[in-house]
């Protein structure tokens, strides 16, 4: 397992959540939620910078099946805007489903779903988070794809 910060990202149409996690990699936590628009990334850049990552994570919205949804264009063009700043690496790792259990599990810990909306998005990126940090933990490989630099494209 790698050591160091990493930021969680769950992109949104209006929101965006942000998680961290500590240096051992073992437990995300939410930290905001940003409203979209023109500085959404310029935010990213100075929570990475604050909490001194070493690389992001951003959720890849994927269907059921695995094919593109109509979110998954608008998140990978985020990572790409990231991964161009070549501030730290970016990954893009499968989110399906982090909405809806960030929002079960805001459910069940009683809170309603219109009093939750800007802490549905943090709780989705730590999961999208969490999920990652457990993955890599169980392979020994950094997980989901990176997204390089130049070319603002997810490889494998």
């Amino acid at each position: 397992m790698r050591t160091g910060v990493r930021l969680g990202v769950d992109v949104g149409k209006v929101r965006v959540g942000v998680a961290v996690c500590d240096r051992d990699g073992l437990v995300a936590t939410p930290v905001a939620t940003l409203t979209r628009g023109v500085p959404t990334v310029t935010e990213i850049v100075a929570l990475l910078t604050e909490y001194e990552a070493v690389e992001a994570v951003v959720g890849l919205p994927l269907s059921l099946r695995g094919d593109d949804t109509a979110s998954t264009a608008d998140a990978r063009l985020l990572a790409a805007e990231l991964a161009a700043l070549a501030i730290v690496p970016v990954r893009m790792v499968d989110e399906r489903l982090s909405t809806v259990s960030a929002q079960r599990a805001l459910h069940q810990s009683g809170r309603s779903a219109k009093g939750s909306r800007a802490v549905i998005d943090q709780v989705a990126a730590v999961i999208i988070l969490q999920n990652a940090l457990d993955a890599e933990r169980s392979s020994g490989r950094p997980p989901g794809i990176l997204v390089e630099p130049n070319q603002g494209r997810p490889t494998a």
